[in-house]
């Protein structure tokens, strides 16, 4: 089967609910129903960062894979980075079902989930297997547990497990799914664990990039001390953004569903806060621009408002498998077209 293949053949599992069709789409990824991308990236999507060499910018948001199981398919499919998770320390069911929401009328998911995964000695152990080199970048996002988490002492030992496989290490802290985590966005609970993180990684002989995940929904004067806090504490990125709890105009019967809400109506809004971090950071920060990515001219404007990576979700979810290669080869086009002659070159032009 080829991706082209797959990705008609996804509206046949419109009429399960939408967590029973991803649990299907994971598993038929990781016995490799969905094909190969046979395409070749453009040397102008060629781009480094975090240290990092990627093939192209485009990348798969956490969440799709929390448990590592289908890393080498999903890379496959001409992602050049994949971030896996988020996982967190113990095993935990997540919160209860329905949680995962098609707003089909709105190209947007809503979902509840609440770091549902197996814990992390099953998910490190799945990075371990992974054959090297391989063909994407690989990122691990990491989490807390819903109860008896200690985020001091959750995250550092998380880092320290994940760092012998990953590439590069998300903190993630903005999710609106577990009670308090994004509370942890403050300026001194974050600089707290940042600097329990640092001092586990001052301990390690592998210390892959580590990047800070956040919220869409952020005041604007909270953006400054969050920048500043990365910056005095050895973070290479932050990921802007992940979902948010604000809800726009809707049409889906879905709308007034609790959780987190992505997809198309999450761009204008992602957008302007990356801007935001931009004009902050001034490139002393590696922006990761994240939400309502359907089309190469939207990871187009997310690069030119300051992200030198993408990743997407909702969209790949709704286009599946030939998304991620329409998209590189449709950024290459833009990038060429405005005279770009790598993707660096127009990062934070419209900023």
């Amino acid at each position: 089967m080829t991706p082209a293949i797959a990705s008609a053949l996804m509206p046949l599992m419109r009429g399960l609910d939408a967590e029973t069709a991803h649990g299907i789409a994971l598993k038929a990824l990781g016995l490799g129903l969905a094909g190969r991308d046979s395409g070749a990236d453009d040397p102008v999507l060629a781009t480094e960062c975090l240290g990092l060499r990627f093939r192209n910018p485009v990348g798969l948001a956490a969440g799709f894979d929390k448990d590592a199981a289908a890393v080498l398919p999903l890379m496959r499919l001409g992602f050049g980075f994949v971030e896996v998770g988020t996982v967190t320390p113990r095993p935990q069911p997540g919160n209860p079902r329905p949680r995962l929401f098609r707003l089909t009328e709105d190209a947007a998911v809503i979902n509840r989930m609440g770091f549902n995964n197996g814990g992390l000695d099953g998910y490190a152990a799945r990075l371990a297997a992974l054959p090297r080199p391989m063909p994407a970048v690989l990122g691990a996002n990491i989490g807390i547990n819903k109860d008896g988490a200690d985020p001091e002492r959750d995250y550092p030992a998380l880092y320290a497990a994940v760092a012998p496989f990953a590439d590069y290490v998300t903190v993630n802290v903005s999710s609106p799914n577990t009670p308090g985590l994004r509370d942890l966005q403050g300026e001194e609970r974050l600089a707290a664990i940042l600097d329990a993180i640092g001092a586990m990684r001052a301990t390690l002989p592998r210390t892959p990039p580590l990047l800070v995940k956040i919220a869409p929904d952020l005041a604007d004067d909270a953006l400054a001390p969050i920048v500043q806090a990365c910056l005095t504490r050895g973070v290479a990125g932050l990921i802007v953004s992940n979902t948010t709890i604000a809800r726009p105009p809707l049409a889906s019967a879905h709308a007034k569903e609790a959780g987190g809400l992505s997809g198309a109506p999450l761009f204008g809004p992602s957008t302007e806060v990356l801007r935001k971090v931009h004009r902050i950071a001034r490139g002393r920060l590696v922006l990761v621009g994240v939400g309502g990515i359907a089309t190469a001219e939207q990871a187009y404007a997310k690069i030119r408002a300051g992200a030198s990576l993408v990743q997407m979700y909702t969209g790949f979810a709704y286009a599946g498998p030939v998304l991620p290669r329409r998209i590189a080869d449709g950024l290459a086009a833009l990038l060429k077209r405005d005279g770009f002659t790598h993707v660096a070159d127009a990062v934070g032009k419209d900023a």
